[in-house]
């Protein structure tokens, strides 16, 4: 386990930003401690510095997993957000999106948003921002990038996409042998 470098911290707070804008500093300055991003085996864990103390202990070889997964780096070193930073991306989010009760099982089943199943969008969206898809009754389900903005979203017609699909909770069943 080791820190990040430049580059890799970089691609990790451009992904996070998408979602999260200037909050990514309310991620690290908590008010129960201090939090870092450390890197394992092509993984980002999100982990506080007490913990990050008494791991020093563990050799490397036996460390399985320290933390919160929030993704992982491809092998063209891009950064991939996992579904378990959703727990810390939804309270943070600027961008977010409800959908309605019939089209949350598309969505978890990891199929886009289409405009007859959008419930709500937040104000002045762009196109292409990180979004976090709520349910109605604000649970939030996952994240993805808005394929439309607010106001071309009030013109088209029910059957477009408005909302890309990039990760959701149940990919928790999905690919829980690789999600560790």
């Amino acid at each position: 386990m080791r820190p990040l470098t430049e580059a890799e911290t970089r691609a990790v707070f451009e992904k996070l930003g998408r979602y999260i804008g200037e909050n990514i500093q309310l991620l690290v300055d908590r008010p129960d401690g201090t939090y870092c991003f450390r890197l394992h085996r092509d993984r980002v864990y999100y982990l506080s510095e007490k913990l990050l103390k008494v791991a020093v202990s563990i050799p490397r070889d036996n460390l399985v997993a320290l933390g919160t997964c929030f993704g992982k780096f491809t092998k063209t070193q891009k950064f991939r957000l996992s579904v378990t930073a959703l727990d810390f991306l939804a309270p943070y989010a600027k961008y977010k999106v409800w959908v309605k009760p019939g089209s949350e099982q598309s969505f978890l089943y990891g199929n886009h948003v289409l405009k007859s199943g959008l419930g709500r969008i937040t104000e002045n969206t762009a196109q292409y921002q990180g979004v976090v898809v709520y349910s109605m009754a604000d649970v939030p389900l996952g994240f993805g990038v808005a394929a439309k903005s607010t106001q071309e979203c009030r013109k088209v017609d029910p059957m477009a996409i408005v909302v890309f699909h990039q990760a959701d909770v149940g990919e928790y069943v999905r690919n829980e042998d690789t999600l560790a």
